[in-house]
C-alpha cells in the first residue's frame, strides 16, 4: 500500500496539542507506525498548540505542494471543523483537511485491546464500561462519543456508557459513582483520548478500579490515519505556483 516515492500529497498530522512532553512523545510514535505502513509518503506532524511543531511551522515546511491535513481528533468540534481546516486553508492554499479520526470501529478496536493489557476486560458480568472522553460544546461531537461507546459496547459484547472530563455530561466522575450505586462489581474505563495529557490525568482520577492506557501508537490507528488521508486526498488541488 505504498505510495511511489514522492507521489501523491503530503500528509500533515495535526494534534490537539499538551503541554506534557509524553504527549507528544506518543503522537511522534503513532507517526512513526504511519509511516512505516507507507514509506513513499511524506508525512509531517503538528499541534493546534501546547506544544510544538505549531501547525504554522509545520506549514511553513510544506508550502509549494498539495497537502492533505489530518486533525488527529477523536470526534466532530472546534477544533476539528473549524479551527485546523481555517488555519490550513490560509497557511497552505488548496490543502484540504478530512473529518477527524472518530468515530470508527477500528477505534474500538485499539479501546478493546487497551482494555485488555490493563484490565482484563471483557472482565466477570457485574464489571461495567465507561468510555471517557475529553467532551466539546458542540452537539455533534458528543454524538460522536456516543457513536464510539455504541462501537466499543458493540466489540466487547457488553454495555459500554460515556462521561465527560472537561465539557458535557455526564462527568466522568458522577458516571463512575452511578454505576457503582447500580450495583456495579468494578468499574472500569477506556479513555477515548489519543495520548498523555491533562485529560488522561483527570481519568485516571476518576475513582474507577482500572483506567486503561490512551489510544497512543497502535498499528490501527496508524492505519485510521491513512485511511482519513485516503478519503480525502481527492480533493486536494495543486497551488498555482507550483504547477
Amino acid at each position: 500500500m505504498a505510495d511511489p516515492a514522492g507521489g501523491g500529497p503530503a500528509l500533515l498530522a495535526v494534534a490537539h496539542g499538551t503541554r506534557d512532553p509524553a504527549g507528544p512523545a506518543v503522537i511522534g510514535s503513532l507517526l512513526d507506525r504511519v509511516r512505516a505502513l507507507r514509506p513513499g509518503l511524506r508525512v509531517a506532524e503538528a499541534y493546534g498548540e501546547l506544544a510544538r511543531p505549531s501547525l504554522e511551522e509545520a506549514a511553513a515546511g510544506l508550502a509549494g505542494g498539495p497537502v492533505v491535513v489530518v486533525p488527529l481528533l477523536l470526534a466532530r468540534g472546534y477544533h476539528a471543523l473549524i479551527d485546523i481546516p481555517d488555519r490550513a486553508a490560509r497557511l497552505l492554499p488548496g490543502a484540504v483537511t478530512s473529518r477527524p479520526l472518530g468515530p470508527d470501529p477500528l477505534l474500538a478496536d485499539v479501546l478493546a485491546d487497551r482494555l485488555g493489557a490493563r484490565t482484563r476486560i471483557p472482565p466477570r458480568r457485574p464489571d461495567a464500561v465507561v468510555l471517557a472522553a475529553a467532551g466539546s460544546a458542540d452537539p455533534a461531537g458528543a454524538a460522536d462519543v456516543r457513536a464510539a461507546a455504541q462501537l466499543l459496547a458493540r466489540r466487547l459484547r457488553r454495555p459500554v456508557t460515556c462521561g465527560f472530563v472537561a465539557e458535557g455530561g455526564p462527568a466522568l466522575g458522577d458516571a463512575v459513582a452511578r454505576l457503582r450505586r447500580r450495583g456495579a462489581g468494578r468499574v472500569v474505563v477506556a479513555p477515548y483520548l489519543l495520548a498523555p495529557g491533562r485529560f488522561l490525568d483527570r481519568a485516571r482520577a476518576c475513582g474507577a478500579d482500572a483506567v486503561a492506557g490512551p489510544i497512543g501508537a497502535h498499528d490501527a490507528a496508524a492505519r485510521l490515519v491513512l485511511r482519513r488521508y485516503d478519503e480525502a486526498r481527492s480533493r486536494v488541488s495543486e497551488p498555482a505556483c507550483a504547477r
